[in-house]
């Protein structure tokens, strides 16, 4: 039986449908638009009150990190940091702002710079570069690259502090603020006993329990152009980062918005990376780091995160490579 759920008072947040499952629990599906992409939150639950008040929980607990990590909100926690960079002081701050800063720097180390919260100053010249249709002055890039390094961030965790060395640095959790999302999302659920639920946001996928009597959620999964794989999964992340819809062509040539920390250009050769990990903010920077670093440096960089997989494809020359894990 379907059921056209009206009764929550988040804006722009609705009910798709509930269905019957076994007689106890029922499907619902939630979307709303958060962090600049569409949030999908589909669980199932013993009835439509404890549907909505999730749902509303769930969301609301988003949009909070949303005031604590946005780079776009000028009044954000993130952004208030970023303003005291090279004041020389450890600025104390909130226990999400620092834990996923603290999943940023390790995973930093662990992929040799090619994951990089300090990269805000480069993704804003890029951000204007792509609105003004104009490849940025190599002048400007070097600039912007200066004020940018993963090891000119310090954290304190016995203090919960953050210090900034240089003047001018600009964090962006971009990479992988979805995916600590979504965790967080799922986290609201589950302490309400939901324990079968999928959070997509924006692509950044957390699942738990299989739907009742089902082996997985059925997740489809590109490899950027005629290649697509079903796989039933459950109690994993999944991320998947391209160029498809957001990129910049200058000249006939196509820049991705993924920037290589080394040379603070966007990303030439890339396709399409596909992450699984048992976290989703993992996943999620793991995406993008993969894409930096392609799949040779890929190879060597995944024994340092046991129990994730990946599916890769780039450009080689003229030709495409594909390292698929996932099979």
């Amino acid at each position: 039986m379907n059921t056209i759920l009206r009764s929550l008072k988040v804006a722009a947040l609705f009910c798709l449908f509930s269905i019957h499952s076994d007689g106890q629990e029922m499907r619902y599906s939630f979307e709303k638009g958060m962090m600049g992409s569409p949030f999908k939150l589909v669980f199932y639950a013993t009835g439509d009150s404890l549907a909505n008040l999730a749902a509303k929980r769930a969301f609301e607990r988003i949009e909070k990190l949303n005031e604590i990590l946005s780079d776009y909100r000028d009044g954000s926690e993130i952004n208030l940091l970023s303003a005291q960079s090279g004041s020389g002081k450890w600025v104390p701050v909130s226990k999400d702002l620092f834990d996923i800063l603290a999943v940023s720097q390790d995973i930093s180390k662990k992929t040799g710079g090619a994951f990089d919260a300090t990269l805000g100053p480069v993704v804003q010249m890029w951000r204007h570069a792509t609105r003004k249709g104009i490849f940025p002055p190599q002048e400007e890039i070097h600039e912007a690259l200066q004020k940018t390094g993963y090891t000119k961030m310090q954290l304190d965790r016995a203090k919960q502090s953050v210090l900034l060395i240089q003047k001018g640095m600009r964090l962006d959790i971009g990479g992988l603020g979805k995916g600590y999302a979504a965790e967080e999302a799922i986290k609201v659920l589950k302490n309400m006993g939901i324990t079968s639920a999928m959070m997509d946001a924006g692509g950044k996928i957390v699942l738990t329990n299989p739907p009742p009597g089902t082996k997985g959620w059925n997740i489809t999964i590109s490899n950027g152009s005629d290649s697509l794989k079903t796989m039933a999964l459950s109690n994993v992340a999944l991320a998947t980062s391209g160029p498809t819809y957001r990129f910049m062509e200058y000249k006939g040539v196509k820049y991705s918005h993924i920037v290589d920390p080394q040379t603070g250009i966007g990303l030439l050769f890339h396709v399409r990376t596909t992450v699984i990990s048992p976290d989703g903010t993992v996943a999620d920077a793991l995406a993008t780091a993969f894409s930096v670093a392609g799949i040779d440096k890929s190879k060597a960089y995944l024994k340092h995160f046991p129990g994730s997989r990946v599916w890769l494809v780039e450009k080689q020359d003229e030709h495409i490579a594909d390292w698929n894990m996932l099979e």
